[in-house]
């Protein structure tokens, strides 16, 4: 099985050594048969290549078994006609990853600010507000006048009913709860759309308790009654803004996993920034990396029929549970003594 390393920016070369250990650990325990392959992305790849994703690492991403991306540092790339590609929106939009997956829990032993939270919200990925995924060819974005700048919003029917369908599939193997979330009161044509289609995949999927919240209200409702959520499927740049509420929510970026799923294709990413301030001093916390490949083996492991897969990916996720439990077994930012590599040392031992 074939897994693909990008480790990307900053802090990503180092948070992206400490999951390919822990993979080859479960590789020894499980027998999975990987077998692994890096290749540079971001600034890396724009010194080497000119441009910061090439469209042959795309097409290696297709076929990958396995694809991790590290954390990408894109707001500090030069303009894209000078090589300065979004690695993380070119790989959704090239590969169709259209359903953004993005777990928020409390874990055991970690301050949060909501007491009990344990959702998933799923973020429709490849259109929206978003000026990369709006238009074939030019963005989403223009500016008729030097004073007036206008966005273009996309909102089809086929990618509302796909990204919704896979979002009642989770919430039935999950706790049967979906809350669609939207704006159709305003955006009566374009979310007016989306609200149809997700009404139309759940009931499709049935058995399902189906609610909707305006996404002003569900802001709100995720502060005061975040226990009363399962999962929540939203549009593209509402569900970009309450994944990051809900993971600050239930403790912050660096303990939330993301995975990027198309029909054909996954990438696990961690949902936090390349934090360059602190690259390279061994203190960077690679749960969030680690997170995302929990989910990304568990993924395989269904689309598959590999139960050995899906067992990594449960020894791996309650191994990480149990060390984020003891200030003995976290990082510093976790109020913890260990460094990264440390962090990464500890972790290997425990799912031997």
């Amino acid at each position: 099985m074939d897994v693909l390393l990008l480790p990307g920016d900053g802090i990503g070369p180092e948070i992206t050594a400490v999951t390919r250990n822990v993979l080859e650990a479960l590789d020894r325990s499980f027998s999975l048969g990987l077998k692994f392959t890096s290749e540079d992305v971001g600034f890396a790849s724009l010194e080497k290549h000119g441009a910061t994703i090439t469209p042959e690492l795309i097409e290696r991403a297709r076929k990958a078994d396995l694809a991790i991306l590290g954390p990408v540092d894109t707001a500090h790339y030069p303009p894209a006609d000078q090589g300065g590609i979004n690695p993380s929106a070119a790989l959704r939009i090239n590969l169709d990853l259209y359903a953004n997956v993005r777990p928020s829990k409390v874990f055991e032993g970690l301050p949060a600010l909501a007491r009990n939270m344990d959702l998933v919200i799923v973020r429709e990925n490849t259109e929206g507000f978003y000026a990369d995924r709006t238009m074939y060819a030019g963005t989403g974005e223009v500016m008729p006048t030097p004073d007036l700048a206008l966005a273009m919003r996309k909102v089809t029917r086929q990618g509302s009913y796909r990204v919704s369908a896979f979002a009642a599939r989770l919430a039935a193997k999950r706790r049967g709860h979906l809350t669609i979330v939207h704006k159709a009161n305003v955006l009566k044509l374009s979310d007016g759309l989306f609200l149809s289609e997700a009404e139309k995949a759940a009931a499709e999927q049935g058995g399902l308790a189906v609610r909707e919240e305006h996404v002003d209200a569900m802001a709100s409702l995720l502060v005061r009654t975040p226990d009363a959520f399962d999962v929540i499927v939203t549009t593209n740049m509402f569900g970009d803004i309450l994944s990051n509420e809900a993971a600050e929510l239930a403790g912050g970026l660096g303990l939330s996993g993301s995975l990027n799923v198309g029909d054909e294709n996954a990438i696990a990413q961690a949902s936090h920034g390349s934090a360059p301030d602190i690259a390279g001093k061994n203190i960077a916390n690679p749960v969030s990396l680690l997170l995302s490949t929990v989910l990304l083996l568990d993924w395989k492991g269904a689309e598959t029929g590999r139960s050995d897969l899906q067992q990594a990916a449960n020894r791996l996720d309650k191994a990480i549970s149990e060390m984020l439990k003891s200030p003995d077994t976290r990082t510093a930012d976790l109020a913890g003594s260990l460094s990264c590599r440390d962090f990464g040392s500890v972790l290997v031992d425990r799912i031997r």
